[in-house]
């Protein structure tokens, strides 16, 4: 019995000392640099983005801000073969995505998450009305639910899942729901959906209602 339990003292030690072992050894989480993505930004995303992701091209989406998930997701879906289903298609984007190593677009994303957006402006008092409207209320007899329920009555939307939409360009916004739509940009099926129940005039007055939001 003195023996028996002296083994199973060494074969419990034994396994203390493996667990310690192995988790020492377990790889750490990666932990993103946003000075290196700050780097990045600044010979690469600057051009066209602004070198705090504050683009002043209203063709040109803000980074500023969002989410590090969502931009994330974005780069990798970029750099996906042009021709996969779940690709968002841009040649020029599909260049500069295909370069980033994983952690480059990691540190990216996290760099342009600490960067304060310029805020927006709502321009067309003609259509403010209605843009609310669809933003708080979406369209029910269109099935076309409210933004704000995903993206937030702000337009901050939600990390990890739904991006921030307050202060963007109208004509950026506009422009990505009639890729949804047309089938052009196609890494987001409920987008896709939703896109194709709205009118071009729909589509305007919700961008310019968001360009307003802070």
């Amino acid at each position: 019995m003195i023996v028996t339990f002296g083994r199973c003292a060494l074969t419990a030690a034994t396994l203390v000392f493996s667990s310690l072992a192995a988790a020492q050894q377990a790889p750490q989480p990666f932990k993103p640099d946003p000075a290196r993505g700050k780097e990045i930004v600044g010979g690469v995303c600057a051009a066209c983005h602004g070198a705090d992701g504050n683009s002043v091209i209203a063709q040109n989406p803000k980074l500023a801000g969002q989410h590090a998930e969502y931009t994330y997701k974005q780069l990798v879906d970029y750099a996906k073969p042009q021709t996969a289903k779940d690709a968002r298609v841009n040649a020029v984007m599909h260049g500069f995505a295909s370069a980033l190593s994983d952690a480059d677009k990691r540190h990216v994303a996290a760099f342009l998450a600490t960067q304060k957006q310029t805020p927006g402006t709502a321009r067309n008092k003609a259509t403010l009305e209605l843009g609310q409207k669809i933003y708080r209320a979406g369209i029910p007899a269109k099935n076309v639910p409210a933004c704000a329920g995903c993206h937030a009555p702000n337009g901050v939307g939600i990390p990890a899942q739904y991006p921030r939409l307050a202060g963007q360009h109208a004509e950026y916004t506009v422009a990505t729901l009639q890729a949804f739509r047309d089938g052009t940009r196609r890494n987001n099926v409920s987008m896709a959906q939703i896109s194709g129940r709205l009118t071009d005039d729909e589509m305007k007055a919700v961008a310019d209602y968001i360009a307003g939001l802070r």
